[in-house]
């Protein structure tokens, strides 16, 4: 069981990967990305990587949420047809 949840995960992280933009703008050049993951990982490691890690913790939970919100809105009926004093 322990193998599917890491596969799991695995996906999960690659998801992320796609929705962040970062294999378009890499032109799904994995040497690009892996350079960028290393660069990530010094810097969250270097003597400002707990102040980096809660910038970038707020960034993305920022996302999250609008992204939820976004879909929320989504889903409400009449959603995405225009009123009469709309645009």
């Amino acid at each position: 069981m322990a193998r599917r949840e890491r596969t799991k995960h695995l996906i999960e992280l690659g998801g992320l990967v796609q929705k962040a933009g970062l294999v378009a703008l890499a032109d799904d050049d994995r040497a690009l990305l892996y350079g960028a993951f290393l660069d990530i990982a010094a810097r969250l490691q270097g003597e400002d990587g707990a102040q980096l890690k809660l910038l970038l913790r707020r960034r993305g939970a920022r996302m999250f949420a609008t992204e939820a919100e976004d879909a929320a809105r989504a889903k409400l009926p009449g959603a995405g047809r225009r009123g009469a004093d709309g645009p």
